[in-house]
């Protein structure tokens, strides 16, 4: 750190030198036209639909207001992380499966969450923004949800700009069975029932 200072004060004297015995501040249009401070932010793919034909339901869920907010973690199998199946005896889905406090948002219940539309997967694939409330956690209380990521802390790389923040949870309805996996959808007559209605936890 004291390095980045001791930088700082080498650019500051050699774009800024002193005027006088004493030298005289430097004014604020100065600095500005110099450029110092100047910083570019890398542009970030982050919920975006691009490349993305979005289905009328996605279009209709991005544009609701929030059913529930929720502050993120990430969570992945091996290594500590999650073993066995989820607390529906479902074997857990990468970047489907979510935990949640069943008193805050009732399992089953199928999540859209549109800052993840346009995630995009290992795979190369972009994610459609459904999640799936299916597991829970001694941990996760009130507004707290862990992403299941997958297996190995390398898969929480796609959606590590996710951690830790506050995002947008939508009620799409309920679920039966299990979470799909990305192989195999099911019907929207078997994943779509009563949206809206938050019954408590199975």
């Amino acid at each position: 750190m004291l390095g980045i200072a001791a930088a700082l004060a080498l650019f500051w004297a050699t774009a800024f030198p002193a005027q006088g015995a004493a030298g005289e501040p430097v004014t604020y249009e100065a600095a500005v036209a110099s450029g110092l401070g100047v910083e570019s932010t890398a542009p970030a793919d982050e919920g975006s639909d691009r490349g993305m034909a979005l289905t009328a339901e996605q279009q209709a869920l991005m544009a609701e207001d929030a059913d529930w907010t929720a502050r993120v973690n990430l969570y992945h199998a091996g290594g500590g992380g999650a073993t066995g199946n989820d607390s529906l005896g479902c074997r857990p889905i990468p970047m489907r499966t979510i935990a949640t406090d069943p008193r805050y948002i009732p399992r089953r219940t199928r999540l859209f969450i549109p800052e993840t539309v346009g995630l995009r997967l290992p795979d190369g694939a972009l994610h459609d923004g459904y999640w799936y409330a299916s597991d829970t956690g001694g941990a996760i209380k009130g507004r707290k949800i862990d992403l299941y990521t997958g297996h190995g802390r390398g898969s929480m790389r796609p959606a590590m700009r996710f951690n830790q923040r506050r995002l947008t949870l939508i009620d799409a309805g309920r679920f039966d069975g299990c979470p799909p996996s990305w192989d195999a959808r099911p019907s929207q007559t078997t994943m779509m029932a009563s949206a809206g209605t938050n019954v408590g936890s199975n």
